[in-house]
Parts: structure tokens; sequence; C-alpha cells
């Protein structure tokens, strides 16, 4: 008895010790300089608390086969996944967290004592993980384009109401059945219902929201594997899926409030609904430009914005795009990149991706820092970015997406736009600014006429 409280007692210092390193690591994720050594160290922390675990499990071999599979899996996976992958990767991963907790709540449940607190606490956590797993495989099919349904199809309103239903029951489950035990398998119906709902709750929101939705979802990974900790009386659980819970639900409502939209808004109406207004239409003609003349302006220029959205990431631009800053400053010229908390498909997605391109952190600019003195900007360079740029988000009352904050490049001397073609964005919203008076239209392959910039300058 004494070694086995000496062993918990020793368990119990290194989860205390993994959880200062684990806290500590999230914290240097905040900057640039110090994200890379945070990231390994929280997962040595993790790895830690998992390793101290092992110790009195009675056959520890399957677990450890288990990891092993999970481990050579997620790692070739990482390796291979190309940058702008990330997205539907972050989605997958989340997934697998709310997968596991989702097995920990169905394993638990036929193993609790009778105690109210327990069993409330198995049905959470087999909710919450089962939601955060099938409504993660969703989102990573339509980050990666594989999973097309309209939201006003027959497919979507099934899901839907399965969702709701799931909510339903799941409050059965907390509350009714405890008293009034059904004489049916009550437990196997909540399983099947938490999978679909999760179908259902992700499914009828559009591609333009999913970084908010993947950042939901890691919140809702953290939340479970917080409840799976106090099920297991796991403190290294409770603490990681905590600062997990509580950071994804903090950025969840960042990104919302970048778009100047509820989250409610986003889960359950979408940008069609959020206003009564009509589309904007196209006014103006098009003025396109050729790279040598764009090459001209941009040489003449003393103040240079690169505004990067998924375009860039569909053209792995981003180390083209990091050369041509770099010219530009050899040039004389100050250069910065305006980033929109929600461009790309995912929260920090462009600053991933420069931060891979060895763009420095602190030529990245905020739409707060950078729209007032925009009219001082000889040339603002959007590289397929679309809605975060769209005027009709402060000129026209009646567009879906008036009031969302923008970066407001249209104030600048010049704008450049890189696009393949006219499309409009994730909003499906015309953007006016294609037709601005001090807008030139670069057609192409981002990659390729950033490219040919390059190469004007080197010349």
């Amino acid at each position: 008895m004494n070694f086995i409280e000496n062993i918990s007692a020793f368990q119990n210092i290194i989860y205390i010790l993994s959880s200062i390193l684990f806290i500590t690591g999230i914290k240097m994720l905040g900057k640039e300089d110090t994200a890379v050594k945070g990231n390994f160290l929280s997962a040595f922390a993790m790895f830690t608390a998992v390793a101290i675990t092992l110790i009195d499990i009675v056959n520890p071999l399957l677990i450890i086969i288990g990891i092993s599979i999970g481990a050579v899996i997620g790692s070739l996976i990482a390796l291979k996944v190309k940058m702008t992958s990330i997205p539907e990767m972050v989605a997958l991963f989340n997934g697998f967290g709310g997968l596991a907790t989702f097995f920990i709540g169905w394993s638990e449940f036929y193993s609790i004592p009778d105690n109210t607190f327990q069993y409330v606490l198995v049905m959470i956590t087999t909710y919450i993980g089962g939601v955060t797993f099938s409504g993660s495989i969703i989102a990573y099919g339509k980050l990666s384009e594989k999973l097309k349904i309209e939201k006003t199809s027959l497919v979507t309103k099934f899901f839907t109401t399965i969702f709701y239903a799931s909510l339903i029951y799941l409050l059965y489950a907390v509350f009714i059945s405890k008293i009034f035990v059904p004489s049916f398998d009550f437990y196997t119906v909540l399983l099947i219902l938490t999978l679909l709902g999760g179908i259902g709750f992700v499914i009828p929101i559009g591609g333009g929201d999913m970084p908010v939705v993947i950042s939901l979802l890691n919140s809702f990974s953290g939340i479970a594997a917080a409840f799976a900790g106090l099920l297991l009386l796991n403190n290294v659980l409770i603490v990681a899926g905590s600062l997990v819970g509580a950071s994804g639900l903090i950025l969840t409502i960042i990104m919302a409030k970048a778009m100047n939209r509820s989250i409610g808004n986003i889960l359950f109406v979408g940008y069609a609904s959020s206003s009564s207004g009509t589309k904007s239409e196209e006014t103006g003609e098009v003025k396109p430009i050729s790279v040598s003349d764009a090459y001209l302006i941009l040489e003449n220029s003393s103040s240079v914005l690169i505004i990067p959205g998924y375009g860039m990431a569909v053209a792995q631009a981003q180390h083209v795009v990091r050369e041509l800053g770099e010219l530009l400053e050899a040039n004389g010229t100050e250069v910065k990149y305006g980033i929109h908390p929600v461009a790309g498909r995912m929260p920090g997605h462009m600053n991933v991706l420069l931060a891979e391109a060895n763009v420095p952190y602190d030529v990245l600019v905020e739409p707060d820092d950078v729209n007032p003195s925009m009219d001082t900007v000889d040339v603002a360079v959007v590289i397929g970015a679309n809605d975060v740029v769209n005027p009709s988000a402060t000129e026209e009352p009646g567009s879906p997406i008036y009031g969302m904050p923008i970066i407001e490049v249209h104030n600048a001397k010049t704008v450049f736009v890189l696009k393949r073609s006219m499309s409009s964005g994730f909003a499906g919203v015309q953007n006016p600014l294609f037709f601005k008076e001090n807008t030139r239209m670069l057609f192409g392959d981002a990659k390729e006429s950033i490219g040919g910039l390059v190469s004007e300058f080197k010349d």
C-alpha cells in the first residue's frame, strides 16, 4: 500500500511539473522567436505526463503500441502535408482529440459507480468528444473541398435536424434516464446521435466561416479533455484541457469580432442571412496591368503594403513574396504586411505561411495599425485576398458583410490586386475594389506574377 501511495504521489508531482511546462510552452507560442521552442516544450510536457501514467497500468503494452502507431501516422502526415493544407490537418487532428475523449467516456460508462456527478461527466464527455470528432471530419472535408453540400440540400437539413435531436437527447440522458431507467439501450442511442449530431453541427456552415469553426472545435476538444480529466481524476488532463478550451474559446470570440458577427450567427445563420440587403453589383471598368508596368510603379514607391490571402496559400507564393519584399527594401521602400485575423482558412494562417518563409514578425501589421495611415501608402498589393479588403463592408449598408472590419486598401494611392479571375470570395459578394479608379488587376497565378516582378527587379 505504501508503494502504491508513493507511486501515486510521484505521479502527481510529475503531473504538476508537466502542467507548468505545458503552460510555459503555450505562453511561448505567443511570440514568433519562441513559438517553435514553445511547441516542443508543450509536446514534451504531454509526453512526460503520458509516460508517467503508464507506471501503474497493469498491462501497458497495448497502450504503448497504440501510442507508437499514432505517433508514426501523425508524424508522417505532419511531414508530408503542404503548408496550404495546414488548416485541414489542424481540423483533422482536432477531431482525433475529440475521438479520444469520446472513447474515454464510452469506456467509463460501464465502470462508473453509482455517482451522479461522474454519471453526468460521462454523458458530457461522450457528447462533446463525439461532436468534436465528426464535426472536425466535416470541417476537414469542406476545407479540402472534398465535401461540397449546399446549405439548403435535404442532406444538410437531415443532419441539422439530427443535431438538434441529439441536444434534446443529451438533456434526457443527463436529467431523466437516471431517474426513469429506459427499457432500451439508451447509451448506445446517445453514441450514435452524438456522432451524427456532430455532422449536423458543421455541415450547414459555409467555407468562409471555417476559421471560426476550427477554433471552436479546438476549444471543444480541450473542454472534452478537461471533462475526461475530471472523470479520470487526472490533473494534467484537467489543466491542459482547460487551457486549450479557454484559449480556443477566446480565439473564437476574437475571430467572430473580426467578422463583426456573433458566434450564433456564424454557426446557425451564415453570411447569406446576416443582412437583408442584396449583393454588390459590378460597377465600373476593370483596369488590367502587366507585370512590367506594375514593376515600374513599385520601383518608384516609397511605401508598399502587402496583403496576403488564401490565394497566396493556394499558389504557394509566400517565399517569392518574401523575396519581393526584400528587393523592395533594398530599393529603399518601406514594406509592411497587412494581416487580417480571418484571412485564409484557419486562425493565423497567413502568419504561419509568412513565418515559414522567414518574413520578420515585426513587419506584420493588423488592420487597426495600418488603416489610419492607409492614404500614405503608395502601393497596396493584394495577393489572393477578397472579403477582407472588400470596401462594401464600410460603404454599402445593404451588403451581407457590412460592418465587418477590413483592411481599407481602397484608400491607398494605388492598389494591385493579384487574382486568377473576377470570382467573389467566400461570402459570395462582389468586390467593388476591383472597379475602383486607383485599382489595377494583375491576373494570373500569384506565384508567377510575383516571380515576374522579382525578375524585373533583378534585371
